[in-house]
């Protein structure tokens, strides 16, 4: 038998070709074996830590305080007469600043006067009396006792002498009172009480404060610790810590809103001991301040240097982190493989930190991507060079070759 083939069974053929293809194109793909495909390893940033010269300082917080501050009050009584200056004004020096009036206090003046001249005339002639006498005396014409009574005459007219005198100054004294002038040259308040107020009636009235503010004295307390800190460095450096002589310690404030420390002073003056109640030494630092940036009153930053090191190790502060064994960063070996080291840290300059112990200057520290990288797993490096204010990099280098 002939098999014959229509026009229909002719058109399939195609079509079945196609998935007989197909089927085989999956059986072979099953047959495969399955090849894994790592991942790339994690890019990080890394630098080696910055060797420079570092001045170790003690940062604290401190108040400005006049250098003089005096309340202007009236010591005598009477009216006041006049207000001889404008309120905040600066005066110099002996500038008069209040009027009492005067007009009893000249009159008491006058009158011991007066009184010293009588005294004085009273002295002479008892001094010649005391004289003539004496003569007769040695003449036999007059008593011993005539004579003694006329020196003694004598002596009390001294006497009044001096006390005339002294009247005299007491007088001068309350007359000046009469005038309240500036001791010392600077700003003073406004005044309390008004031209014609009755002052000086039971005590001494306050007229008004005066303050000195060139220079300014800065006050702040240290702790015992850091007490004992500054005199072990001291003792380092072979210098004594000293309460008498402190003038060769820099100290450097700033106010709030000023960058850093612009103000430069030093000490001035430190408790002879530490306050047991508080544990706290109180300082003192005095400060140039002609332009009058600084006012009484103020909160102020202080910090003031303990000592120096030729060449301190520092990284960046956001490479540091912690765990119970202590500070530790990452570093990135030459087979790209990360490790952790333990290090004891310092003081913080700026963004930067100060390393003691632990770590290597040649060590690439991890400083950007910590997140992506772990001990012992392998990274890609970007080395970068680290810069003294840690904001931006000097300039990025090619990966580290693989």
């Amino acid at each position: 038998m002939i098999e014959t083939c229509s026009a229909a069974s002719i058109r399939n053929r195609p079509a079945k070709g196609l998935v007989l293809a197909a089927s085989a194109l999956a059986l072979a793909a099953c047959n495969a074996k399955n090849a894994y495909v790592p991942p790339p390893p994690p890019k990080v940033v890394v630098a080696q830590p910055l060797q420079q010269p570092v001045t170790l300082y003690i940062e604290l917080t401190g108040n400005t305080s006049p250098f003089n501050s005096v309340d202007l009050v009236a010591r005598v009584q009477g009216y006041l007469e006049s207000i001889d200056y404008k309120d905040g004004a600066s005066v110099a020096k002996g500038t008069q600043l209040f009027g009492i009036e005067r007009d009893v206090y000249q009159a008491q003046l006058d009158q011991a006067k007066a009184s010293l001249a009588t005294a004085e005339a009273q002295h002479a002639y008892n001094e010649a009396e005391y004289q003539r006498q004496s003569t007769l005396g040695r003449q036999d014409f007059a008593s011993q006792a005539t004579v003694q009574q006329w020196k003694s005459n004598v002596d009390q007219s001294s006497g009044a002498i001096l006390n005339a005198k002294a009247q005299i100054e007491v007088a001068n004294i309350n007359l000046g009172y009469t005038k309240v002038t500036a001791p010392f040259d600077g700003v003073v308040s406004n005044h309390l009480v008004d031209v014609g107020a009755l002052v000086g009636v039971s005590g001494p009235t306050k007229l008004a404060t005066i303050v000195q503010t060139d220079p300014m004295y800065v006050y702040f307390n240290m702790s015992e610790p850091q007490v004992l800190r500054i005199k072990e460095s001291n003792a380092k450096a072979g210098l004594p810590f000293r309460t008498t002589d402190l003038s060769s310690i820099p100290v450097e404030i700033g106010m709030q809103g000023e960058d850093g420390y612009p103000h430069k002073g030093h000490m001035d003056y430190a408790s002879p001991q530490v306050d047991p109640s508080t544990g706290t030494l109180v300082v003192r630092a005095v400060f140039d301040n002609k332009d009058q940036t600084l006012l009484p009153g103020l909160f102020v930053r202080v910090r003031t240097p303990i000592g120096h090191l030729d060449r301190a190790v520092l990284i960046a502060n956001e490479a540091i982190g912690a765990s119970q064994e202590g500070s530790y960063v990452l570093v990135v070996g030459a087979d790209n493989v990360v490790q952790r080291k333990i290090i004891k840290t310092g003081d913080k300059q700026g963004r930067l930190r100060i390393v003691q112990s632990g770590l290597d200057p040649g060590d690439w520290v991890v400083t950007e991507g910590v997140q992506r990288a772990f001990p012992g797993a392998k990274v890609e490096p970007q080395r970068i060079t680290l810069t003294a204010d840690a904001a931006s990099p000097a300039g990025a280098q090619d990966p580290a070759p693989k």
